[in-house]
């Protein structure tokens, strides 16, 4: 499912300031003078009157004396672009289309906007950077990052069991299962080592959610705790700290702590907290509206041998495990923010790429994925019907990519690590870090 300091002053500024300084010392008058014999300058009177002349010709002239300025910083650029002919070889195989856009720079100084395919089969027109679409799983590094901040904070514990942060209804709700939630911690729910049964695996919801039950069933709404009762219905697992499963349960889990501790929906604290202040103009989380904000594309899925346009569902079904909607530009400004230290306090920061209870799978909310010429790259992927999205960067948050293919196939996603690896990855044997 929908997982897998002070700036510098500019040229500008600087000769503005140095012909103020030029303009105050060339009305300089100097000390009173001495009294003189009639008809007789002193001479330093005549020094004087030298030099201002000529300040005041260096000032109207615009020659100035030679400054001592720091060396401009080099230009950052973008490695060769490989990436174009990765996504033709995707579209290729098939996918409708794609598109992925790269930034170098921790504002996104250098950018390259790649496309192949369309994003509307009917019609043939291309992918554009400003289209919406939907981002599954990559709503789960916003929600951790909320997370996070609120352990900052110190409004809750990583070691807080999460039976102690969910609403009283919801306890209530759990029932039998209330103990399974009471041995599972907060960390464990973020790097997917709670054990808890993934909820988009149960065979009944499936049925709806994918295959030919999706177009009988794509406007049905969901609701977390009906989610929840379906993921508890199950048996765990797996024993809390156990191992690594990867669980939708999790993060829906999650979004009901950060509305539990905070007082207000979880997407309402990821607009306030992160989607405002890195001013991501395109992201948004639609609850239970169908539609997607203009511009978009369509999405398709598969079923059986039809492809089917996916594009208008309900995305309840995925709630704070992947209901996002989102841009290129946005992920790759969000993801930026996130690695480059903007969001979180440096311990946090550091947290998020801890992957050492999960084999080096899975930190708090990121992936680690080491790509075939040894070099890993930090970050998430996402699908839902009809979307599949994926967004990598350097560990300190300044190389992102961020890819989107119209289409839901398993294909999409295995081969989404060829388009990261000829983005990161430089010619050479392997081994060699890009």
């Amino acid at each position: 499912m929908w997982h897998l300091p002070a700036a510098t002053r500019t040229a500008a500024e600087r000769t503005a300031a140095f012909r103020a300084a030029t303009a105050d010392r060339s009305s300089y008058t100097g000390a009173p003078r001495p009294s003189r014999a009639p008809g007789r300058l002193p001479v330093l009177t005549v020094v004087l009157a030298v030099l201002a002349a000529l300040a005041t010709l260096t000032s109207c002239t615009g020659v100035r004396a030679p400054q001592r300025t720091a060396p401009l910083p080099a230009p950052l650029t973008l490695p060769p672009d490989r990436t174009t002919p990765a996504l033709r070889r995707l579209v290729h195989d098939g996918a409708p289309g794609a598109a992925a856009l790269s930034t170098v720079g921790a504002r996104g100084q250098a950018s390259r906007f790649a496309t192949a395919g369309v994003a509307d089969l009917r019609s043939g027109r291309t992918i554009r950077r400003a289209d919406h679409f939907r981002a599954g799983s990559l709503t789960k590094p916003f929600v951790a990052a909320v997370v996070l901040q609120l352990a900052a904070e110190h409004r809750l514990g990583l070691q807080d069991p999460v039976l102690r942060r969910l609403p009283r209804s919801l306890r209530d709700a759990a029932g039998g299962a209330a103990g399974e939630l009471s041995r599972v911690t907060i960390r464990q729910l973020l790097d997917h080592t709670s054990g808890l049964f993934n909820y988009t695996r149960d065979r009944r919801l499936a049925r709806q959610l994918y295959g030919s039950g999706f177009r009988a069933h794509r406007y049905d709404s969901h609701t977390p705790a009906e989610l929840l009762r379906t993921a508890l219905s199950h048996p765990p697992t797996a024993p809390p700290g156990a191992r690594y499963a990867y669980s939708n349960t999790n993060y829906l889990l999650l979004g009901l702590v950060i509305e539990h501790v905070t007082g207000h929906p979880y997407a309402e604290e990821v607009t306030r907290r992160i989607v405002r202040p890195v001013r991501l103009s395109g992201t948004s989380f639609p609850g239970t509206d169908p539609a997607l904000p203009e511009p978009y594309g369509r999405g398709y899925s598969l079923v059986g041998a039809r492809r089917v346009d996916a594009t208008a569902l309900d995305p309840s079904r995925a709630g704070s495990a992947g209901e996002m909607v989102t841009t290129l530009g946005d992920l790759n400004r969000f993801f930026a923010a996130l690695l480059g230290g903007e969001l979180l306090p440096p311990r946090e920061t550091a947290q998020l790429r801890n992957a050492s209870r999960t084999g080096g799978a899975y930190g708090l909310g990121l992936y680690a994925v080491e790509l075939p010429c040894g070099t890993t790259v930090w970050g998430h992927n996402g699908d839902i019907n009809g979307s599949y999205a994926q967004t990598a960067t350097t560990a300190d948050g300044r190389h992102v990519l961020s890819l989107h293919v119209n289409t839901d196939t398993r294909a999409a996603a295995d081969h989404a690590v060829s388009v990261l690896a000829a983005e990161f990855c430089r010619a050479g044997p392997p081994g060699r870090t890009g």
